[in-house]
């Protein structure tokens, strides 16, 4: 089944708080994650991507953290951007909609002049990213309680 829809940067106050509903419903509800450390400063000065179906319903979201917001997590490196909160409801799995979000963060990290795209995945979700070309690096680390592993891209 295919389901046409758009990705965007999420630009107005609607948009977001469609991307911070998606992290809601896969986040806080479906995994478990406690509400207070899924919305964070960065969501402020964070780009955020925006999967919409020709309806209008929210699919998916992610993030993209540079500059300053992101040194905490790539290692310092100013060039690198920090690709998190890419999440897909339930029924728009399999769609190809995650890997949409994925090009759309990279693109919008080229756009700021970044050289590569840093993530931490969930680790059932690394065979995902390897196939976008993402490369596991470190020991595997937990986060809310996810078992995760580092991983990066150059663009």
């Amino acid at each position: 089944m295919s389901v046409p829809y758009t990705v965007r940067v999420a630009e107005d106050p609607a948009d977001r708080e469609a991307c911070f509903a998606v992290r809601k419903e896969v986040f806080v509800r479906e995994q478990g994650v406690a509400e207070d450390i899924e919305y964070d400063a960065y969501d402020a000065v964070a780009v955020h991507v925006l999967a919409v179906r020709d309806d209008g319903v929210p699919l998916g979201t992610g993030r993209l953290l540079h500059g300053e917001a992101a040194a905490a997590k790539t290692g310092g490196d100013a060039s690198v951007g920090s690709l998190g909160r890419l999440a897909v409801t339930r029924e728009a799995r399999g769609l190809g909609v995650g890997a949409a979000l994925v090009r759309a963060v990279e693109d919008a990290a080229r756009t700021r002049g970044l050289t590569a795209v840093d993530l931490h995945a969930q680790t059932h979700a690394l065979g995902f990213y390897e196939r976008l070309g993402y490369t596991a690096y470190g020991p595997e680390f937990p986060d809310a309680g996810i078992p995760h592993r580092a991983m990066r891209r150059a663009l």
